[in-house]
């Protein structure tokens, strides 16, 4: 079929070309006429804080941000007069939001009463009516503007929730490119090889981008969807053009014509895109068994963009390449010296038989190195980043440094009490026995309510606590309350009352991801098993890929547990304060490397078995294959780890997460693992490698990731000599 597709796009590659420009534009305009919206709310099933958002906002409860001004006296003439102008301006200049103002009669509480602090430093609730996220977002930088038009000697106003955060303006993706191009044009030599791959990549993540912009109008996906696309696609999406532009290269040297090149190309590496990519989209569409509709969302936003950039690699590729023909290696670079497929003097092929030699050492050494890193993932701790994880100088944190000054760590991440009173007197009383025995419980630093609605039937306590929303005790505090305190106060009453605010819904959605990580992980593992046997026709192959991947992956999480929850290194990528790994990262970074991964796997690996099947010599094969490959892996690590690095140099925490999480995942991937661990145990394994029961090989599906030998293309003429 790959054969078949690739002469057809070859012959009709001015319809092929004219189709997916037609694509792209249509698609790109159509996605801009939909405007569809982005919404980052998520529901959590059968959790206590669940249950206590909902009861609120059944309830009349509304939601709240807010801000805080430090002078020596919020109650000077000059300041109250310039933050009561400012309130009014918020009520008037952004639709559905009203504020509380600490000057109401009433709200005293709101300005700060501890001592060294008291009176100085005030805050005021923004109550801003449901939105999707970009009206959220540019309402919030409307507020900024308004507050930073305020102008009077000492007054310092802050504002805090994310809406609000000053996120600067930063292509990350223009960085992945630069770099990109650089990197191919180190590994091609020429200026056209290098425009390829980028070409296609481009083609693949624009459709792409502009499809999941269609399907958020019908699919709920998180804001940060688009971001998370383009950083899979536009790595995703180079390295797949890459490795078959590699082998049309490798063709036209060893004397093919073009379209015996271009078929060989699909039909080899080829063959290894359409199963890498469709492992990967396999792999991130498992996150439908975490039973979360964000989750379900950003899988399927990044599973489109995965497969676009794929049929791009599979078809528009080959038909640009009908365009190219034998200049493929024009205007190339001085550094150019060796053609592709002179494998056997390459350092490459030297440092395979370097490391057969004597496997035992590297292959200790380098799984030691692994296993090391690792380590900090066994003090791994779920959670949800705050407004405390932004840099020193973002407004952000500078009012939650305000708040946390003026009113007690705990401020910053208030418990919500939602209670049900409608069972008459008896839950009445109850609640407010509850209230007095929050403010006896240790760890409590202050209750207000309980604040009744309209309708006399529920209630809500706000409850801060003594300690930060990201201080483990923070998460003892929600658990003690839940299974001794509120049980212990309403029995018998009639009433019901669920613990919510931030801290207790990130720590449900944190044993909620925890609890189900085992089993997704353990669906994905068992998978990649399958399809490794059933491709490479091995039970050791296929075992000691899931090993070196889950090594390669642990240590990825061991270097986000150090930066992120530790605080090494956190100056240097811009994270203000160590706190803990944000719940989805672990579940989605494992989801995507294991897809991911299958790229170098599949790559080299075939390589090294199509050799075996000629030759039946393992370890000429393992040379031959790393050496054949070496130099395109490396290639195609470098670019992803540049497109995901340069994620972690902007502004959201959790982009930086995923960023680092991605690049540095792939670099122990393509390195220690595809260039040291795999010779080595290959080495040391030898014709065992591809041992596999006949009887299993009787019921297991045939899969061919290169060309089946009964199908290889006829040697071809020599090709005019090119430019190398």
């Amino acid at each position: 079929m790959l054969r078949s597709l690739a002469r057809t796009c070859y012959h009709r590659r001015w319809y092929v070309l004219g189709l997916w420009v037609l694509l792209l534009v249509g698609l790109s305009v159509a996605s801009g006429a939909a405007k569809g919206e982005y919404k980052d709310e998520f529901t959590l099933p059968d959790s206590d804080s669940q249950d206590a958002i909902d009861f609120m906002e059944a309830h009349g409860f509304a939601n709240e941000a807010g801000f805080g001004g430090k002078i020596g006296d919020v109650n000077d003439p000059a300041v109250r007069g310039a933050m009561e102008g400012l309130f009014a301006q918020f009520d008037e200049n952004l639709p559905a939001t009203h504020v509380v103002s600490p000057y109401e009669e009433g709200n005293e509480h709101q300005i700060s009463s501890l001592e060294g602090t008291a009176g100085t430093i005030a805050y005021a609730e923004v109550q801003m009516a449901d939105r999707d996220a970009n009206d959220l977002m540019d309402d919030g930088e409307e507020g900024r503007l308004l507050a930073e038009a305020v102008d009077v000697p000492g007054l310092q106003i802050e504002l805090e929730g994310y809406q609000f955060a000053e996120m600067a303006e930063f292509g990350s993706e223009s960085i992945g490119f630069l770099a990109a191009i650089i990197i191919l044009l180190i590994a091609f030599g020429s200026v056209l090889a290098m425009g390829l791959p980028l070409m296609t990549a481009l083609f693949g993540i624009g459709t792409g981008i502009a499809i999941v912009g269609l399907a958020v109008n019908v699919i709920d996906m998180p804001s940060f969807s688009e971001q998370s696309v383009l950083m899979i696609a536009i790595g995703v999406g180079i390295d797949y053009a890459l490795f078959i532009v590699t082998r049309y290269r490798e063709g036209l040297h060893n004397g093919m014509s073009p379209e015996q090149a271009v078929v060989t190309a699909i039909d080899t590496s080829g063959r290894a895109v359409l199963f890498a990519g469709t492992t990967v989209i396999i792999a991130v569409l498992g996150l439908f068994a975490m039973g979360m509709s964000m989750m379900n969302g950003l899988a399927i936003g990044i599973s489109i963009g995965v497969l676009m950039t794929m049929a791009a690699a599979l078809t528009l590729l080959p038909a640009v390449l009908g365009f190219v023909g034998h200049n493929i290696d024009k205007l190339g670079l001085p550094h150019r010296k060796r053609r592709e497929g002179a494998t056997k003097e390459s350092f490459w092929f030297r440092w395979s038989h370097f490391i057969q030699r004597n496997p035992w050492p590297p292959l200790i050494g380098s799984a030691a190195v692994l296993i090391l890193i690792a380590i900090p993932v066994f003090s791994l701790r779920l959670g949800w980043g705050d407004a405390g994880n932004f840099p020193d100088d973002n407004t952000n944190r500078k009012a939650y440094d305000l708040l946390s000054t003026g009113f007690g760590p705990g401020f910053n991440g208030p418990f919500l009490l939602a209670a049900d009173i409608s069972g008459g007197d008896s839950a009445v009383a109850a609640v407010e026995g509850l209230a007095n025995t929050l403010r006896q419980t240790p760890g409590v630093a202050e209750v207000d309510g309980p604040i009744v609605n309209a309708t006399g039937d529920g209630a809500i306590i706000n409850l801060f606590p003594d300690t930060s929303p990201q201080d483990e005790a923070t998460d003892k505090l929600v658990h003690h309350l839940r299974n001794d305190v509120v049980p212990g106060a309403i029995d018998g009453s009639g009433a019901d009352v669920w613990v919510g605010g931030f801290n207790p819904a990130g720590l449900d959605f944190a044993n909620y991801m925890g609890g189900r990580l085992p089993l997704f992980m353990g669906v994905v593992l068992i998978l990649s098993f399958i399809l490794l046997m059933a491709v490479f026709r091995s039970l050791v192959v296929p075992l000691k890929a899931v090993v070196m991947n889950l090594l390669s992956i642990g240590a990825a999480y061991g270097v986000l547990v150090a930066v992120f929850q530790w605080g090494w290194g956190k100056d240097l990528i811009g994270v203000g304060k160590a706190g803990p790994i944000d719940a989805w990262v672990p579940m989605m970074l494992f989801a995507i490397l294991f897809g991911l991964s299958m790229d170098y796997e599949v790559f080299l690996l075939s390589r090294i078995k199509e050799d075996y099947d000629k030759t039946k010599d393992n370890a000429n094969a393992v040379a031959n294959g790393l050496a054949a490959t070496a130099r395109v892996i490396t290639a195609a690590a470098a670019i992803m780890i540049c497109v995901f690095g340069a994620f972690v140099l902007g502004d959201d925490r959790s982009i930086k997460l995923f960023g680092l999480g991605l690049a540095v995942a792939v670099l122990f991937d393509a390195t220690i693992v595809r260039l040291i661990l795999v010779p080595a145990t290959m080495e040391l394994l030898g014709d065992r490698n591809w041992w596999l029961p006949k009887w299993l090989d009787r019921i297991l599906p045939v899969i061919h990731v290169e060309a089946h030998p009964d199908d290889q293309p006829e040697s071809g003429h020599p090709a005019p000599a090119t430019a190398d």
